[in-house]
């Protein structure tokens, strides 16, 4: 590894930031408590630099992918403690690269300020768990702690599959096996066609991407496995929507029963911007009752929102309840709430 990208993340780790941004003509910039703060004590970056620095980090098979398809994803450890994913890609000005920060620690249910509800979801021995959110939202790190209490509480072999490794878990009750892109297996679809024959009893995908992806985590719920997964959406019903949308049409009425019949429930989270500093997770749950589920079978996805809304007494909870509460509480800004809220009406509502 380059000396200078060393430093840099080192420095990263160092301030807390989330991600390291290697550009080239810019300086490096860290993501510290969501905003992009540039290294001008540094030098600014040629392309040159950022070609040398950032070709460091890559294996001759990860080299070859990235001049072939323009992009590679990788995770590395520095030391024991410090480890990152990468993504080095090509721009307009040349290689540049984006590290984010993975915590060596994985953190529990509490730790993370996430909804207790999430302990009675992994207590399930079958059915699909989603997490949702845009990018850098926490996703990653609340899949890892779901998994991490399964390790800690019953004897279960556990296949993740991953593109690439983020967390690495250290086996307690369960057997763990960890699965990267293409590195131990060709392809997402392969990984997880294998994992039903691998006898496994939880399923985890690190994102569910494609009609494939989706299809087979479906089955596996449904064939008496626990699947829990990522997906980029912004909402609850935006996810239950997306997972149809994405099928063929020959695929969706299927699809449909198999959701109603698996699903457990979606948590969307962000992280927000705290008062005193740092970041919290505002989170929208919806928790598959079989109002939930009627809803999903009969094709009335546009009602879910509702739902959330009236679910409360069953802990169901809407991304604006969620921001109210934290205002109320004095965790955050009304202005932050404001610029999370999906819905500025029922924001104001909830507060």
């Amino acid at each position: 590894m380059d000396e200078q990208l060393k430093r840099l993340l080192l420095l990263t780790a160092e301030k807390g930031g989330s991600d390291l941004h290697i550009v080239p003509l810019r300086f490096p910039s860290i993501r510290i408590e969501g905003d992009l703060v540039s290294l001008t004590q540094e030098q600014i970056l040629s392309p040159k630099d950022t070609e040398k620095i950032l070709r460091s980090i890559l294996t001759a098979d990860k080299e070859e992918k990235l001049d072939v398809v323009r992009d590679v994803d990788l995770a590395f450890n520095i030391d024991e403690h410090l480890r990152f994913r990468a993504n080095i890609y090509y721009q307009h000005h040349g290689l540049s690269g984006s590290f984010r920060a993975i915590q060596s620690e994985i953190r529990t249910i509490e730790e993370l300020n996430l909804p207790p509800i999430l302990h009675q979801f992994i207590e399930k021995r079958q059915g699909l768990i989603l997490i949702t959110g845009p990018a850098g939202t926490g996703k990653t790190t609340t899949l890892a702690a779901l998994i991490d209490e399964i390790n800690h509480n019953r004897a279960s072999h556990i296949i993740t599959v991953e593109e690439p490794i983020e967390y690495l878990f250290s086996a307690d009750k369960s057997i763990i096996s960890q699965r990267e892109i293409p590195i131990d297996a060709p392809s997402w679809e392969r990984a997880l066609v294998a994992a039903l024959r691998e006898d496994p009893d939880v399923i985890m995908i690190g994102e569910l991407r494609d009609s494939e992806s989706i299809s087979i985590a479906l089955t596996a719920a449904e064939t008496g496995h626990l699947v829990l997964g990522t997906m980029h959406t912004n909402s609850a019903s935006q996810t239950v929507d997306r997972i149809l949308d994405i099928l063929p049409e020959n695929k969706k009425n299927q699809a449909r029963f198999q959701l109603a019949a698996t699903l457990i429930g979606v948590v969307s989270q962000r992280l927000v911007p705290q008062v005193k500093g740092g970041r919290i997770p505002a989170c929208e749950v919806l928790i598959a009752d079989q109002a939930v589920k009627n809803l999903i079978r009969e094709n009335k996805v546009y009602q879910l929102d509702l739902a959330i809304e009236t679910g409360l007494e069953k802990g169901m909870i809407t991304l604006e309840r969620s921001l109210a509460t934290m205002v109320n509480l004095g965790e955050i800004s009304e202005e932050t709430a404001m610029s999370f809220a999906l819905s500025l009406d029922r924001l104001r509502n909830a507060m």
